[in-house]
C-alpha cells in the first residue's frame, strides 16, 4: 500500500491499536496481517484491513480516511468526523443493523480523521441480489422503521451537531442548477421557470414530519446479507423529510417496484396511516434529488448523461402542476 491516500504500516498500526484499545478489543499492539483498497470507495479513500489482537483472534476492519480530501457539497455532506459522530451518538445506541462501530482516530501528524468499522463479509448491494425486487422491499421497510423509531430518539434527546435541511438549503440547489445548466436551457426552455417555481414546493419538504435521514439512501449504499440490510456511508445524515430517502432508494427503478417500496415504507413508518400529502412530498423529494445532482458541479451538469434527470424533472413538475 504505497498511495499517499493511505497511512503507512507503522501509522496504521498505531492508529488501530489506539482505537481497538479504547473499544476494549485488545490490550496490546495489534498486528496488521493484510490490507487492500476498498473497490467501492466514493467520497473518501477506504480499505479493508485484517489484524490480529492480543487474544489471537483476527478482526476484519473497514477503515475510511479523510486525508485532506473533502467535498462538503454545499452542506450536503458532513465529512468523516461527522459520520463518526453519527455512528457513536445515534446508530450505535439505536441498535440498528449497521456495521459495528469501533471508533474514530485523529492522525497525529495531519489531524485527519479515520473512521473504523466492522467489515461485513459476504454482502451484496441491494440491487445485485438474486431477487432485487424483494430486497428493495426489505430496504424500504428498514428505512421506514428507522425513520419512525429515530424520531422518538432525537425528539427526546436533541443532538446539537446534527445538520438540518431548511428552505435556503433546498432553494440553493435549484438556483445552482439554473446557473450551471448552460446549453440545457436552450433544449429545455421550461427549466428556468421550474427552478424559480421550486420555491412553491419547498414548504412540503420543510413542514413534512421530520426524520433522521441517511441522505443518500441509494442501493449502492445498502448492503444485503441473509435477508437483512446494512446501510453504510452516513456522512450525509441529517434531519429532513424522510421521503428523501425513499426517493433516493427508488430512483431509476420501474414503476411497479417503486410503488411496492412506497407501500412498504408507509406501512413501516406510519402503521396508523400516512400523512395526507405524502405523495406530493415524495414527488417534491424527487425534484430535490435531481437538483441536488444537477446543482453540484458545473462540469457535471453539462454532461449528456444527465439528460434523463432533466426529463424526469419535467415529468415530476407536471405531476405537481407546476408546468
Amino acid at each position: 500500500m504505497t498511495s499517499s491516500l493511505f497511512p503507512n504500516l507503522q501509522i496504521l498500526t498505531v492508529g488501530l491499536t489506539s482505537v481497538l484499545r479504547s473499544h476494549g478489543s485488545t490490550n496490546d499492539q495489534v498486528t496488521i496481517l493484510h490490507r487492500h483498497p476498498n473497490i467501492y470507495a466514493s467520497s473518501f479513500p477506504s480499505e479493508i484491513v485484517t489484524c490480529r489482537v492480543d487474544d489471537g483472534s483476527e478482526l476484519r476492519l473497514f477503515c475510511k480516511y479523510a486525508t485532506g480530501h473533502s467535498h462538503a457539497a454545499y452542506g450536503h455532506r458532513g465529512g468523516i468526523a461527522y459520520e463518526a459522530a453519527i455512528y457513536r451518538h445515534l446508530l450505535q445506541p439505536s441498535h440498528a443493523t449497521t456495521p459495528a462501530f469501533y471508533g474514530a482516530y485523529a492522525e497525529i501528524s495531519t489531524g485527519a480523521t479515520w473512521l473504523i468499522l466492522e467489515h461485513l463479509d459476504k454482502t451484496l448491494r441491494v440491487s445485485h441480489t438474486p431477487e432485487p425486487a424483494a430486497s428493495m422491499k426489505v430496504a424500504a421497510r428498514w428505512i421506514g422503521q428507522f425513520h419512525g423509531t429515530m424520531k422518538e430518539h432525537f425528539s427526546h434527546t436533541p443532538v446539537k451537531f446534527l445538520n438540518r435541511y431548511d428552505a435556503e438549503y433546498y432553494l440553493g440547489w435549484a438556483r445552482r442548477t439554473s446557473l450551471y445548466a448552460g446549453h440545457w436551457h436552450r433544449r429545455f426552455p421550461w427549466l428556468a421557470t421550474l427552478c424559480e417555481r421550486f420555491e412553491e414546493l419547498v414548504v412540503l419538504l420543510v413542514t413534512a414530519p421530520p426524520a433522521l435521514i441517511h441522505g443518500e439512501y441509494y442501493t449502492s449504499n445498502i448492503l444485503f446479507r441473509n435477508e437483512i440490510v446494512y446501510p453504510v456511508d452516513w456522512e450525509s445524515a441529517t434531519i429532513a423529510a424522510g421521503e428523501i430517502d425513499l426517493a433516493s432508494l427508488t430512483e431509476g427503478w420501474c414503476t411497479e417496484i417503486a410503488r411496492q417500496c412506497e407501500l412498504e415504507y408507509q406501512q413501516a413508518r406510519w402503521p396508523e396511516g400516512s400523512p395526507a400529502d405524502f405523495e406530493r412530498t415524495l414527488t417534491a423529494a424527487r425534484l430535490y434529488l435531481h437538483f441536488r445532482w444537477l446543482g453540484d458541479r458545473p462540469e457535471s451538469t453539462a454532461a449528456e448523461h444527465h439528460r434523463w434527470r432533466f426529463e424526469d424533472l419535467r415529468f415530476a413538475s407536471e405531476q405537481l402542476g407546476l408546468m
